[in-house]
């Protein structure tokens, strides 16, 4: 799972992203999935996740999106106002990929350094075979 700061601001902060990814975790845990790994860069998160086949992943991420939310502002971890983008992404892999998924999350911010996000992300739609409208894809950062 993958879904982007508002406006894909740079709002998440190296000092408290680890306590960030932590919640998330815990939330989806709580939410009866399996956290296998959650990370990401300054602008958006991944989630490793193993899920049972009755979940609704649109319900898992309003939980995840809106708790974190919740926890970056009630915690003041920002100076303005905390808000995740409207959206995200899915997409599943088969077991035997795990391993070099889990790792390609760890590496977030090496990753990114050498490929952007949204050149990635299109990417991913079209090797998925994903039709999608450039209206719906993550914003650019602002």
């Amino acid at each position: 799972m993958v879904f982007a700061v508002k406006y894909r601001i740079a709002q998440i902060d190296p000092g408290w992203k680890a306590d960030l990814f932590s919640v998330i975790g815990n939330i989806i845990n709580e939410k009866n999935a399996k956290t296998l790994i959650v990370n990401g860069t300054r602008d958006h998160v991944h989630c490793l996740v193993g899920l049972k086949p009755v979940m609704a992943i649109s319900e898992l991420l309003k939980a995840v999106k809106a708790r974190s939310s919740k926890y970056i502002n009630d915690q003041k971890l920002t100076n303005e106002h905390f808000e995740w983008q409207d959206g995200y992404g899915v997409f599943s892999y088969h077991k035997s990929q795990v391993d070099d998924l889990f790792n390609y999350i760890q590496q977030q911010e090496i990753h990114h350094q050498k490929k952007p996000f949204l050149v990635e992300y299109r990417e991913l739609l079209t090797s998925f075979g994903i039709d999608y409208d450039e209206q719906y894809i993550f914003r650019e950062p602002v």
